[in-house]
Formats: C-alpha cells, structure tokens, sequence
C-alpha cells in the first residue's frame, strides 16, 4: 500500500484553504465572449506605472542576465531616506505577504498566539496555522477593528498582534488616538505589525504614524507596499520598518535575492515619481464620491472607504450577484467566504470602469436609470 502524500505534510498545513485567485480578465472574454472585460476584484491600481517607472524598468532589463542586489542597497538606502530611519531598519520582500510570513516565521514559535483581526486580509491566519501559532480571532465591530477587544485578548503567550489599516476588506480605519490607548496596554513582549499596505489612500489628520513606536524602540513591526498607489502589484515589492535587530533575524531567513531587478528598479524610481502617487490618489478619491452616490440611487449600503476598495452590500446572495456580473464583463470579489454572504468587495476603477460597474448592477439588479 502506498504512502499518501498527505500523511507526510506538516500537519499544520491540513487544515489550511488554498488562496481561491479570481477570474482572469483574458478567461473571462474567453469564456463568455465578451470584449474589453474589467477587473474591480483585487484592489490594484486601475493605472499602469509612470513613464519614468516603465522607463527604469526597460533600462534593467539590459542586466537582466545578472541576479539581482540581494541586499536591496539602493532601495533601502532610498527608504531609510524618505523615512529617517538607517537601512538597517529596512527589509524588503516579494510583496508584503513574504514580509508576513518572515516575520510570523522568525518569532512565532509553535502554541504561540497571534491576535488576528476578522475579517481581515486572509494571509494572517493562513500564515500563522502553518507556523504552528495558535490564531485568536477577535470580531470587527462596526466594520472596523476592535483595538479595545484586541487588547483584551492578550495573553501572556500571545507574541504577536496584526493589525490592518485600512484593513482589508472593510476599507475603515483605527484613528491615531485609538492606536496610542491600544499600544499602552501591548506588554513589551508582544510584537505588533501594522499593514498600511492602502495608506496612501488613507492619510489624514486622523490616521497614526506608527513609525515612531518604531523609533521609540517599541517592538512594532511597519509593513507597506508600492502595489497599490505605485502601480507595481504585478512586480510585488513591499517592505518592512522594524528595530534593526529584528531585521537581521528576518535577514537569516529571508531567500537570497527575493525582490527581482526590475522590481527593485521600479520601487526606486517610484519613490521619485511623487506625482504619479498624487494622480491615483485623486482619482480613486473622486471614483469612491461618485460610487457613493451611485450606490445610493441603487439602493445598495455601504462601508464608507479610507482605501482604494469599497464594501458594499447587495441585500442578496453576493455569490449570485458576482456571477451575473461576470457576463456583463465585470469582475468583482464575493465575500461569501467571509462569512458575509450579501456583501460584495469592489476595487475603485477609472471612470470609465466605474461607469461600466454601475451600469451592470443596475442591469442585474432589476434597477431603472436614474
């Protein structure tokens, strides 16, 4: 009798979902035959990269038969830079999901706790199951994270505290002054890793700088991304802010030349192109006003956005709205496997996109125009 695969895995990986990925836009015209297809399911930037990104990353091409600097020396000095940090504070990974999981790999031991948010970004729990952690789920309230509950959860063996902001897939924010009640009460030996992967969407008066925990020593770990307001999700470059001992740990652990040469490129020249940034954040600012509104005439509610994305819910069966969505060429993001089986995440496109969107609800919903 043959040995199955699965009884040689690590057991903590069995209970564990794969990532579900969505549709392809090219399967999608594929399969129903329709043209020119929209994708409002991923929260990526609807603009391609600037030119001055497109032009760096034509000119690394030529070096493309080298590997990349495994150290990441200019990137990181550039960041260190624009932060006031040293580059020995700075990490950089294949998008901010390796920099979860270097960081869950180098300090969550097994029958550790992590606090994780719930709903939140998927890759939390997954990452500590397969880490051997132990996942304490604390429910959003009002859409948004419970830093009061969260707090309450710690535990003594509770190592490490995720905490999404914006948090994904609400889109809502913790304010500066509910971040600074919650770290007065994380014990020194808890680490807490805030994702700002959609910051740029959300600055304001309101929202913390979590960076100075940071300088002040705290054990905080700040994670954030160029795929989302830097147009660059399909190169995946993120990085880290963190103690500089906390990095060297990272660095044991994290794969020799991690974030490829283009990418490294791209990042860089991102950082130059302020521009660029100011553009999408405008746009997806005017395309959450202009849903708003649209959401409203439809009869749809929805969570008010501090991201690129907006949840809104559809007062019937998500998965069967997603569905119909799809013949009229427009991808969006059921969140049925969150538990919220009315609720629809959608990416804010261009204009145009936009208009496409609320022209095909209105049409598989049964509305009139207005």
């Amino acid at each position: 009798m043959s040995t199955q695969w699965e009884s040689l895995a690590n057991e903590h990986i069995l209970g564990i979902a794969p990532y579900e990925p969505g549709k392809p836009i090219e399967e999608l015209e594929r399969e129903f035959g329709i043209p020119d297809a929209i994708k409002l399911a991923s929260n990526e930037n609807p603009l391609p990269p600037s030119d001055r990104v497109q032009k760096a990353i034509v000119a690394a091409l030529h070096h493309g038969n080298r590997y990349p600097d495994g150290s990441g020396f200019y990137l990181r000095q550039a960041l260190a830079k624009k932060h006031g940090f040293a580059p020995e504070n700075i990490v950089l990974g294949n998008g901010s999901n390796e920099l979860i999981e270097l960081f869950v790999r180098s300090f969550l031991r097994p029958g550790d706790e992590a606090v994780i948010p719930h709903p939140s970004f998927v890759v939390y729990p997954m990452i500590v199951q397969a880490a051997g952690g132990v996942r304490v789920m604390v429910m959003l309230r009002d859409h948004r994270l419970d830093l009061e509950a969260m707090a309450r959860a710690i535990t003594p063996t509770t190592k490490l505290v995720f905490v999404a902001n914006p948090n994904n897939p609400t889109a809502t924010i913790v304010t500066a002054n509910e971040v600074e009640h919650f770290m007065a009460r994380v014990p020194e030996r808890t680490i807490v890793m805030f994702d700002e992967a959609y910051i740029e969407f959300a600055l304001g008066p309101d929202f913390p700088e979590t960076l100075q925990y940071v300088k002040h020593g705290r054990k905080v770990v700040v994670l954030r991304t160029f795929s989302k307001a830097a147009s660059l999700a399909g190169l995946r470059v993120g990085y880290g802010v963190a103690d500089a001992d906390a990095i060297a740990l990272t660095n044991r652990i994290r794969q020799p030349f991690n974030v490829n040469s283009l990418a490294q490129a791209a990042a860089l020249a991102a950082l130059e192109d302020e521009a660029h940034v100011m553009e999408c954040v405008r746009m997806i600012e005017a395309g959450r006003h202009y849903l708003y509104d649209e959401f409203k005439n439809l009869g749809l509610s929805y969570v008010p956005s501090r991201a690129n994305f907006i949840l809104a819910d559809v007062g019937r069966s998500a998965a069967d709205i997603y569905q119909k969505l799809l013949h009229h060429g427009v991808i969006v993001r059921p969140m049925t496997p969150f538990g919220m089986e009315t609720a629809l995440r959608i990416t804010v496109g261009t204009p145009e996109e936009n208009r496409k969107l609320v022209k095909a609800l209105r049409s598989v919903l049964g509305k009139k125009p207005a």
